[in-house]
């Protein structure tokens, strides 16, 4: 693939900082890196501006300013006329939806389980190690062209063999995070890292576009991290001139949005409205949307504190509030509203923890259905058919229920920041977030991004609460059920108790070295220290994924 005959000549400059491996140059052509230097000339100050509202607008809620519904966009949710793009080929029916990583074997497993669409998840299931962003892009791009082959250390080989293969919808990482292996100069001569977003959505579209349309499919994206419409303008943008840049027709791009943020809550129909020609749906980011609360109202006083994350579930108020006003905004808009996943996962050599993961699942994926939820997600293979149970129950030969409008759900702005709960934060429950939050943060070190933990599925989402919810009840003075203040101390000699806990494998011959205690440093510094980063991964990703420094 070659740009445009009337071209756009790639006056400006990415350098790849990162070590070429084998294959690394089928994705890193000079075609695709003088495209996304054309991507990062366009769009990266733009993506500064973003970035530079959403800390206003964090600096404002931490002030006492609560979000609201926005008077300068009244006009667009009070014109009942539009509509948005809706499903492209492969998207009209997505009541099961599975999400993983793209390694090879788990992108075999994915395409191979039955389910309607993959979330082939560059973002929060993996860690963005420089091997994982481009060898993900090597497994997708094999396997849309039906090339994919793996052969585990053990000698197992792995390999598509599904009839009916999942729709992928990729989805790149967020506005927010930069890829440290690729640098931009622009035309004042300003090197800086190269967008994330930019870097996954270029390689994958300029790639792959041609060939999904080819396979009769399309180039589908989950779009993560959105606070505002200005946000889904600016993916709107990008769609738009990559559409134009190989010369397809505009539209034909589709993306669903995660509203997994509280900005983003306040303004469901403006991001579908900025991005109609090119969205299918919303989906409800649980967990993240969860971490947003927590976040953003880390220092607005006691009544704003969450009890154990066990206890967040999607039925207590603002989870309820979130849920109801996203189905009825999708329907109302001819979008998708796609549920989110329980963290339960089975273990097939405990077929008790089996049984109550499909309890918990099947309970979960009937209160979506029964919502006027389109679609789900899962985490496992073996979940897909509890999942598809309960919306087959309520589709039945339908592929979804847009045509249910739901005219009775009236949310209010309280209503999304209703966060009186009324349980108490345990000792187990302190306890919990941090084990998990070190555990899961040892196995991204090693460079897996979605873990079982207890099971139950752990990504860079779940770790936020649980760290974040440490910061939040040290720094508002909280006191567990059993009479514990919970403070600095006492966080750590929970750390001590957890490292102490784990299983470390320096002493066996040949196994890997652990990254415990970088874990545990990660963690200090996210949850204990005086200032609250915005994502524990950033910090991380810098001082411990990045190559060459």
């Amino acid at each position: 693939m070659t740009p445009p005959a009337t071209g756009i000549a790639p006056t400006r400059m990415i350098e790849v900082t990162g070590p070429v491996r084998e294959r690394y140059d089928e994705i890193l052509t000079t075609e695709a890196t003088a495209f996304l230097a054309e991507l990062h000339h366009r769009f990266a100050s733009r993506r500064h501006d973003r970035l530079a509202d959403r800390m206003r607008r964090r600096f404002e809620i931490g002030n006492g300013h609560d979000p609201q519904f926005r008077d300068d966009t009244r006009h667009i949710r009070e014109d009942a006329d539009w509509k948005v793009a809706g499903a492209g080929p492969g998207l009209e029916d997505r009541r099961v939806e599975i999400t993983g990583p793209t390694d090879p074997k788990m992108t075999i497993n994915a395409l191979n389980s039955g389910a309607k669409v993959w979330l082939a998840d560059q973002e929060d299931a993996t860690s963005p190690t420089w091997r994982n962003v481009i060898e993900g892009q090597l497994s997708l791009r094999d396997a849309i062209r039906g090339e994919l082959r793996f052969t585990s250390p053990e000698g197992k080989t792995y390999e598509v063999t599904a009839e009916q293969t999942p729709t992928i919808v990729m989805r790149p990482r967020g506005w927010h995070l930069v890829e440290k292996h690729i640098r931009f100069t622009d035309r004042a001569g300003r090197a800086m890292d190269a967008s994330g977003s930019l870097v996954d959505f270029g390689l994958y579209f300029f790639h792959n576009a041609t060939q999904l349309i080819a396979n009769g499919r399309g180039p589908y994206f989950y779009l993560a991290k959105i606070e505002s419409s200005e946000e889904a303008k600016l993916w709107d943008d990008v769609f738009t001139f990559s559409e134009e840049y190989i010369g397809i027709p505009h539209g034909t791009i589709r993306a669903t949005v995660l509203i997994e943020t509280l900005p983003a809550a306040f303004e469901m129909e403006e991001i579908l409205f900025e991005l109609r020609d090119h969205v299918a749906g919303l989906n409800a980011g649980r967990w993240d949307y969860i971490f947003s609360m927590i976040k953003n109202y880390r220092g607005r006083g006691a009544r704003f504190v969450l009890p154990d994350r066990s206890q967040v579930t999607m039925t207590v108020p603002f989870m309820r509030a979130y849920t109801e006003l996203l189905v009825k905004t999708c329907h109302q808009r001819g979008a998708f509203a796609i549920g989110g996943m329980s963290a339960f996962i089975p273990n097939r050599r405990d077929p008790e923890v089996t049984a109550h993961a499909f309890e918990k699942v099947a309970a979960d994926k009937k209160r979506e259905a029964g919502d006027g939820f389109d679609g789900t997600w899962v985490a496992h293979p073996d979940l897909i058919p509890v999942a598809r149970a309960e919306f087959d129950a309520v589709l039945g030969d339908r592929p979804n229920q847009i045509d249910r409008l739901r005219p009775e759900v009236s949310v209010r702005a309280e209503d999304l920041l209703d966060v009186h709960i009324g349980l108490p934060i345990t000792a187990e429950g302190v306890y919990g977030n941090v084990s998990v939050a070190i555990r899961y943060i040892e196995a991204w070190l090693r460079g897996l991004g979605a873990v079982a933990i207890d099971n139950l599925m752990e990504d860079a989402a779940t770790a936020e609460i649980s760290r974040s919810q440490v910061w939040q009840w040290i720094h508002q003075d909280r006191i567990t059920d059993d009479g514990t203040h919970i403070t600095h101390e006492y966080i750590e000699g929970l750390i001590e108790r957890v490292l102490a806990e784990v299983d470390r494998p320096e002493s066996t011959p040949g196994a890997v070295a652990d990254r415990f205690d970088d874990a545990a440093a990660v963690f200090r510094e996210v949850a204990l220290g005086e200032e609250f980063p915005m994502f524990l991964t950033v910090p991380a990703y810098a001082k411990y994924l990045v190559e060459g420094e």
